[in-house]
């Protein structure tokens, strides 16, 4: 392990690791998880999925191509959100990742950038990614369920992400990612079509709309609650294991 390796699982909460007697070896591209973490339990059947409107009465249809989704999302004010922020925060990264990555919505910084995942809870998931060998923008896409920012940074509410839940509909529609990574309760839910604690969605493969999807906690909550990092890298590396061929 290199010293960037060390730094990222330091501030992972994960360093030093310490491996168990007799444990079969592991491929050197994904890091040993820690040897006091329980294994995370697999489960391969899928969620129901309750129906969420796709659409407010007055709102057009979704665009199918990128540039008309970009000018679409741009031009949006089919909810309230939209006078309330800066700018529009439509997502980065690949477009055609094999790894998606949603989150809640955008604070003040991706509000002000205009890019999703930017401030300290971007930099957290950055060293998440490199803790996988991932990384921005490489073979990931970064969004979220809402792309203006609500108030305050509260959650967004029901009505306002129906609205703007097709928008992210057809970028997973466009991008076919082989998973999707639902960072906290408000993108899980949303996905997902059902209220549920978010203890109770980790560790099990869901299904949307064909694609694997894994739940784990929002890089924001990890910040004021590290001590649950440990879990998130347990989901991370469980979505590892999905990934491998």
């Amino acid at each position: 392990m290199n010293i960037r390796d060390e730094n990222v699982l330091r501030e992972l909460n994960l360093h030093p690791l310490w491996v168990r007697k007799n444990m079969p070896a592991v491929d050197e591209a994904v890091p040993v998880v820690a040897a006091a973490e329980a294994p995370v339990a697999e489960s391969f059947q899928a969620a129901p999925v309750a129906v969420i409107p796709t659409a407010q009465p007055e709102q057009a249809a979704v665009a199918t191509d990128w540039p008309a989704l970009k000018q679409q999302v741009r031009d949006c004010t089919a909810c309230k959100l939209r006078a309330g922020c800066t700018q529009t925060v439509f997502g980065v990264g690949d477009e055609k990742a094999e790894w998606l990555f949603v989150g809640e919505g955008p604070g003040a910084d991706e509000d002000a950038q205009g890019e999703p995942f930017v401030g300290q809870a971007g930099k957290l998931l950055d060293n998440m990614l490199a803790a996988i060998r991932l990384k921005r923008g490489s073979n990931v896409y970064i969004a979220n369920i809402v792309k203006c920012r609500p108030p305050g940074n509260r959650t967004p509410e029901a009505d306002e992400i129906a609205t703007c839940l097709p928008y992210l509909q057809q970028q997973i529609a466009l991008i076919k990612p082989r998973i999707i990574i639902a960072l906290g309760k408000t993108a899980a839910t949303s996905l997902l079509g059902r209220d549920a604690p978010i203890g109770s969605l980790r560790g099990t493969v869901h299904d949307f709309n064909g694609t694997q999807l894994i739940v784990t906690y929002h890089p924001a909550y990890l910040l004021r609650s590290p001590a649950e990092k440990a879990k998130a890298w347990q989901d991370l590396c469980f979505a590892v294991q999905r990934m491998t061929p």
